[in-house]
């Protein structure tokens, strides 16, 4: 699934001659990140009630990812710099790398047990 959504990321790009999409992609790196950094490298931090500062900077830093992910297409296109199918195949990726990290997060809390 990963694969999949990296490739509409190229293909958002190929199809319409415009590497700007591209910058999306540089999203999906930095959301896991706040989790690894924080979070001691498990995906049991976002779901987690305690209060501790790191834990709260990396929800956090988790969330600005992800609506940044969302964000960076649209204000390409308001800008004019991509084309609307673009933006659109842009989403489609997101939903499917989306898709992917729930089904990892569920599987690892499978393993857990």
């Amino acid at each position: 699934m990963f694969s999949a959504s990296i490739l509409l990321q190229i293909l958002a790009c190929a199809l319409y001659n415009n590497w700007w999409p591209m910058l999306s992609a540089l999203m999906y790196v930095l959301v896991p990140m706040p989790c690894l950094f924080f979070g001691g490298g498990s995906t049991q931090v976002l779901f987690a009630r305690e209060s501790d500062g790191w834990i709260n900077a990396a929800k956090f830093l988790t969330g600005a990812s992800t609506v940044g992910s969302i964000a960076i297409p649209i204000i390409l296109r308001h800008a004019h710099m991509i084309e609307t199918p673009a933006m659109w195949i842009e989403f489609f990726s997101f939903f499917i790398f989306v898709c992917t990290v729930m089904c990892f997060h569920r599987a690892s809390l499978e393993d857990e047990w």
